[in-house]
């Protein structure tokens, strides 16, 4: 039971942004201590690997039940060691209540289950797409939203390099342009590029790397930030997204930066975000405000744990929300984030974070 004084808490806490503008001027986050609602049957969340927001604002999470440590999953070890947990299913489906309204997931006939499942997206169809980053996962999956399997595009085990046409390498995000029937690939922990494949029948389209130059798997080693910027892309390039008015929004994690491009992979520019982040990076995953204009850019920041609010015209930053830590509101290794209708944010976190959390857009 929460109670008054502890939601005053809550909404108090280091949410709202703070940086270069005026409070009015940056939007405004609270998080939401209802949502989700308590797992069913026991269960319990690994790392998430994937969160997404469907077309009905139903929210997607991709979970990792093999990261649950013995001592989580007590009750289904052998022999049980405490009546507390069970791992949920890899896929669950929240309505925007936070009630868990679907589950699904795991090794199937006909398609290569990831070893490590990293990226969801839900198309308009209501169709959903996974990824995975195991070292043997070179393989997209398409799954209806009840689970029922439709279309791999890769082969576990099976991978090439960051100019291979037929194979990926550890992709970590597919997304939807519905509108060209194309699928980007964000390709990925072990390649350096987007690809992009024909949504329909899978088949080869293009592929471009950093500056939408070619790509080149020379190892760049670690990552400088006093060095001259970098001339391709670091692994992992985390994330591909989509903005309504078509360009392609790409997370070059390592190199602490985002690069933007038109669909034909052509160059626009790029932004660097906290450049002096050595750990594993700043720019984890991306998610767009709710306006018809997309005014505002988020960055998830797992590196500094914290969301970056960005002008998305110029990649000015306003502020940022949250902090390094495990009470609400804070993170350890965010990971991933979504943004629905209403321009609330939901977040997933890894390593032994294993949380999700809705941020609230407060509107006056």
């Amino acid at each position: 039971m929460i109670t008054t004084a502890r939601r005053m808490w809550l909404a108090a806490i280091a949410l709202s942004a703070c940086g270069l503008a005026s409070a009015d001027e940056v939007p405004r986050f609270v998080m939401d201590p209802d949502w989700p609602k308590p797992l069913p049957d026991n269960w319990i969340l690994g790392q998430i690997g994937g969160i997404a927001v469907g077309p009905d604002d139903h929210v997607w999470v991709y979970q990792r039940p093999r990261t649950l440590t013995d001592d989580e999953r007590g009750a289904v070890v052998y022999p049980p060691t405490a009546k507390c947990c069970s791992p949920a299913p890899p896929v669950l489906e929240f309505d925007a209540e936070g009630n868990l309204v679907g589950s699904w997931g795991g090794t199937g006939s006909g398609y290569d289950w990831p070893e490590n499942e990293h990226g969801i997206s839900v198309d308009a169809d209501g169709n959903v797409w996974l990824a995975g980053n195991g070292k043997s996962d070179h393989q997209v999956l398409k799954f209806t939203r009840e689970g029922s399997f439709l279309m791999q595009i890769g082969k576990a085990g099976q991978t090439g390099d960051s100019n291979a046409t037929d194979l990926l390498g550890r992709p970590a995000l597919p997304i939807l342009d519905a509108s060209a029937g194309e699928l980007y690939v964000a390709d990925g922990y072990k390649n350096r590029r987007v690809i992009v494949f024909d949504a329909a029948s899978g088949a080869y389209k293009r592929h471009w790397g950093a500056y939408g130059e070619k790509p080149d798997d020379t190892d760049a080693g670690a990552y400088d930030p006093g060095a001259p910027v970098a001339k391709q892309f670091r692994t992992p390039v985390h994330c591909v997204r989509i903005a309504n008015d078509g360009l392609l929004y790409v997370c070059d994690r390592v190199n602490d930066r985002y690069q933007v491009f038109k669909k034909d992979g052509t160059f626009v520019t790029e932004v660097l975000l906290e450049p002096q982040s050595r750990f594993v990076g700043s720019v984890w995953d991306i998610g767009f405000s709710e306006d018809p204009e997309q005014k505002y850019l988020y960055v998830a920041d797992g590196t500094n744990n914290e969301i970056h609010i960005l002008l998305r015209e110029d990649g000015t930053r306003l502020g940022s929300f949250g902090r390094g830590g495990r009470q609400p509101g804070q993170f350890h290794w965010v990971h991933t984030m979504a943004v629905d209708s209403q321009g609330n944010i939901y977040t997933g976190e890894v390593d032994t974070g294993k949380r999700i959390q809705k941020f609230r857009r407060v509107k006056e």
